[in-house]
């Protein structure tokens, strides 16, 4: 069952953008980490919008966190960015859908060894099954689900974007 289309997902993504300058007014720079690949992914379609949105105000730095959601504990998560380059900046954390909170959880790690000036979470879908101490301060859609039903994010390489619920 299709719960957002591609209009909605953009709507959602400006809301987002728009939540994440009034947050960070003023800040010179803001450096979003998208989470492996479709976090990535989302993370690439917010970065447009918050160029768009923002002008030339503020400089937007997208860098990726790689780590195992299945074990994040097999190889210690990677910030595809220097750490000089992190240091006291605000970073958002993106990703598609946040379901325990663990993968997000273990994505902060690395950036604890840098302190940034603060770190924010972002999710285009945000189901509430957390075990983790991790709240996303952007949401585009909170849902309760049962711990059965899958969430599929299509926005990397589709001609219409579009979540369902499975």
């Amino acid at each position: 069952m299709q719960i957002l289309t591609d209009r909605q997902i953009r709507q959602k993504i400006r809301r987002i953008a728009i939540e994440i300058l009034e947050r960070n007014y003023g800040e010179p720079e803001i450096i979003l980490a998208g989470l492996n690949n479709n976090g990535l992914g989302f993370a690439r379609l917010l970065l447009a919008e918050l160029e768009a949105v923002a002008g030339q105000k503020t400089r937007f730095v997208l860098t990726r966190i790689r780590l195992n959601p299945a074990n994040p504990v097999e190889y210690e998560p990677v910030v595809e960015l220097p750490a000089e380059a992190l240091k006291g900046k605000p970073i958002v954390i993106v990703d598609d859908v946040a379901n325990t909170g663990r993968t997000i959880f273990y994505a902060v790690q690395p950036l604890l060894q840098v302190v940034p000036k603060k770190v924010e979470v972002a999710v285009l879908v945000d189901r509430q099954h957390k075990s983790f101490p991790i709240k996303a301060d952007y949401v585009g859609l909170s849902l309760a689900t049962t711990l059965l039903e899958d969430i599929d994010v299509q926005i990397r390489d589709v001609q219409e974007m579009a979540v369902y619920l499975n």
